[in-house]
């Protein structure tokens, strides 16, 4: 780690909210966010955007033309963006970079336009430039003016820690002194839905038929859990450490195993071995308070990220916790989500536990927290924040 990185501002729009103190009580109980979708006869749980805070969404789109007929993906980004800047008090003149990325893209609005398609034999005007991966950062570009560098990716499901990657490379370089970073992901559409089914790691109870029809960090079921949620988490980075930081980027990893499989990792995760050996630095293991896991709710996946914490931390292990039992799987945008949930716990110096997860013993006081993300093919990230 060159130098400290300030987090000055974060916001999100997801199943929790869209403010500080909604995200933060929705945090406090121990209900989860999911309601029952209907998606090709056949009813899943999703954690979808309540329809009050979908409200602040239309609001959006309607208030320019051209907005119309933008992908949810990328209108959440915009709306989570024009929050965190206004937190961090931003300005346009400040050029300040932005890396937002997603999994899946436009995928909504991908598969209307396919379906279409198919009907007439003829493509829409707009089906391209508005489907396309570069459209999240482009569009908040265009919406905050920044005249800074613009970046959108996609690593799958460690997208937004790996955009968080770049802005810190971007900073310690000295190219750029602040940046915007996140991910945004619409994916409660049928296509993508079926797609999880097929893969057979799809929650099969529906919301109402259980208390927890996402069991991440249940390692004793039997079944895959994961449920897929939708929403968009961006955060403001600062070169240095700033009075009015949040919480204090103090180290980052990364790895990527060989693929065996489409969409498995090693049974001890190996990449979250390395990623979290060296986001640790020179730090004492035994200093992690916390750790908020990827934990996607499938059997394997869950398992082996515990293996691997196992491994990094043998004589003390850190509090564990995801928030995924409660919101989902929101794919690109999970790890900017996980990373909020890291920040409020230190605002707050208050653990937020899995309900229904082995008891563990909550920290006495939260001064480093390490968050973890993987995407298909072992793309890990291991970011460790602390208290400013």
């Amino acid at each position: 780690m060159q130098q400290p990185i300030s987090i000055t501002a974060i916001s999100s729009i997801s199943s929790l909210g869209k403010t500080p103190d909604a995200i933060w009580q929705s945090y406090l109980n121990n209900t989860h966010c999911f309601t029952p979708k209907s998606v090709l006869d056949q009813t899943s749980a999703v954690a979808a955007i309540p329809e009050a805070d979908k409200q602040a969404i239309e609001f959006l789109k309607a208030s320019d033309q051209k907005y119309k007929s933008l992908d949810n993906s990328v209108l959440y980004a915009i709306y989570a963006s024009r929050e965190a800047v206004k937190q961090a008090n931003w300005k346009a003149s400040d050029n300040f970079g932005i890396n937002l990325g997603s999994s899946r893209g436009a995928t909504e609005l991908f598969e209307t336009y396919y379906d279409s398609f198919l009907k007439t034999n003829k493509a829409e005007t707009l089906s391209s430039p508005t489907t396309t991966l570069g459209n999240i950062a482009s569009w908040v570009a265009h919406d905050l003016q920044t005249e800074g560098p613009e970046i959108s990716h996609s690593i799958t499901c460690s997208t937004a820690l790996h955009a968080m990657l770049n802005g810190v490379a971007w900073i310690n370089s000295g190219m750029c002194s602040k940046f915007l970073v996140g991910g945004s992901e619409a994916p409660l559409t049928p296509f993508t839905i079926a797609q999880m089914q097929a893969l057979k790691i799809y929650a099969q109870q529906e919301p109402a038929q259980v208390d927890f029809p996402c069991r991440a960090f249940d390692l004793d079921k039997t079944k895959n859990t994961m449920v897929l949620g939708e929403g968009a988490s961006v955060a403001c980075l600062e070169a240095g450490i700033q009075d009015h930081a949040l919480a204090i980027i103090s180290g980052y990893g990364y790895a990527t195993e060989i693929l065996k499989h489409n969409i498995s990792i090693s049974s001890d995760a190996k990449c979250f071995q390395k990623s979290m050996k060296m986001a640790l630095g020179d730090l004492n293991p035994d200093a992690v308070d916390v750790i908020v896991m990827h934990a996607p709710g499938t059997i394997k996946g869950d398992l082996s990220e515990v293996k691997a914490i196992e491994k990094v931390f043998p004589s003390k292990q850190p509090a564990l916790t995801t928030n995924k039992w409660k919101i989902g799987h929101t794919f690109g945008a999970s790890g900017a989500l996980s990373i909020e949930l890291a920040v409020l716990m230190l605002q707050k110096q208050e653990f937020i536990a899995v309900p229904f997860a082995k008891t563990q013993n909550p920290p006495e006081k939260i001064q480093h927290i390490l968050v973890n993300a993987v995407g298909f093919g072992g793309n890990a990230v291991s970011i460790l924040i602390s208290k400013s």
